[in-house]
């Protein structure tokens, strides 16, 4: 499948199934590819704006990091 077909597949999912992928395979996803400090400056800009439309604030934002900030590893 192309990357074009793929997007056009997940973006049919149903909001549960959207969220199950996201939650099964991001952490997957990203394991190579976040070694690349480059793509990491392409993400962040990605995850704060999803973080934005959300409706959550950067206080919010920064207590969310402090309590997962200690935990080990889920993957």
């Amino acid at each position: 499948m192309s990357p074009a077909e793929i997007k056009t597949a997940l973006l049919g999912l149903s909001d549960d199934d959207k969220k199950a992928f996201i939650l099964d395979t991001l952490p997957a996803l990203t394991k190579d590819v976040m070694k690349e400090p480059e793509f990491m400056t392409q993400l962040f800009p990605v995850m704060i704006g999803i973080l934005k439309e959300s409706g959550m604030d950067l206080q919010q934002l920064v207590q969310m990091a402090a309590m997962f900030g200690g935990q080990p590893d889920q993957s």
